[in-house]
């Protein structure tokens, strides 16, 4: 972050995937930076990245949710931009040396919608397509009568996608951002489809020694929302996975405590599921995969 001066404005550069759900975010993350700082000049780096470029390859061959941040982090590390803004579901579950989870805003829907048709209104042998191995196992276990499909690419491939299938699988809050709600067929509660961990939550980055850009950022923070999204974080680092993994996980406050759900498939589509409440989030998804895992 550039310090602002008596003549000079206070400057945010915001590093940022080039697709359109990417830029929705990283301007809405804009506009809330200069409202919080009036007067500040806030741009948005676009960064090209592996996985924006590559969408004719299943992830799992390419290397994973990682492919979609690893750029971005980059431009953030060697000064070409001084924040990050990402799907938090994107992110893995390690931070990179010399980054740090400056904040997470107020978090958007984290469920998942079929667009197409109902999922009970699919006849038996129909089929949905899904590029997340998380969504897969859970469809086969509600649904064993249906194909589940790959597929891969942004909104608007998808939605095109739809016409070739039953149904596709979006993320909820990508198509409320982008104001495709009209092709919402069904909303899936996530009893029924536990999330991927951070859906619907944005998670800005920042170099660890910017004091300046993290105290900035502090002020868009949203403690419940940071504080499921670290419990789900937490559950994905015990398992030592990424978007491959069959596994998903979600938190809500429960009073003072934490709820949270969260599912674990084995290579046979074997699903496990975890509900439960403590008072420390990221114990709880410790907790959580290690009995899952077992």
């Amino acid at each position: 972050m550039t310090s602002s001066t008596s003549t000079e404005p206070l400057r945010l550069r915001i590093a940022s995937r080039g697709s359109p759900l990417a830029l929705w975010q990283a301007n809405h993350v804009a506009a809330s930076l200069a409202a919080e700082v009036p007067g500040a000049d806030v741009e948005v780096v676009v960064v090209s990245t592996e996985g924006d470029r590559r969408r004719d390859v299943p992830l799992s061959e390419i290397g994973g949710k990682g492919i979609f941040v690893k750029e971005v982090q980059a431009a953030v590390l060697d000064g070409r931009a001084d924040l990050a803004v990402h799907s938090a579901k994107d992110l893995p579950a390690v931070t990179p040396v010399g980054l740090v989870l400056g904040c997470v805003p107020q978090r958007a829907d984290p469920t998942d919608s079929l667009v197409g048709r109902r999922l009970d209104d699919i006849a038996s042998g129909g089929t949905i397509a899904t590029g997340s191995q998380r969504r897969a196992v859970q469809l086969s276990a509600l649904r064993p009568d249906l194909r589940i499909v790959g597929l891969r690419g942004n909104i608007d491939t998808r939605l095109a996608k739809a016409a070739e299938h039953d149904a596709v699988v979006v993320a909820t809050a990508a198509l409320v951002r982008l104001g495709l709600t009209r092709h919402i067929a069904q909303t899936l509660d996530v009893d029924v489809m536990v999330p991927q961990v951070g859906q619907g939550a944005l998670a800005i980055e920042c170099r660890s020694d910017d004091d300046a850009t993290r105290r900035v950022l502090a002020r868009l923070q949203d403690p419940v929302a940071r504080r499921c999204v670290d419990a789900e974080r937490a559950f994905l680092l015990e398992l030592g996975g990424d978007c491959d993994l069959p596994a998903g996980a979600y938190a809500v406050p429960a009073g003072a405590d934490v709820r949270l759900r969260a599912v674990l498939a084995d290579e046979r589509g074997l699903v496990a599921r975890s509900d439960e409440v403590g008072p420390d989030g990221v114990a709880l998804g410790v907790e959580a995969a290690r009995r899952l895992r077992r």
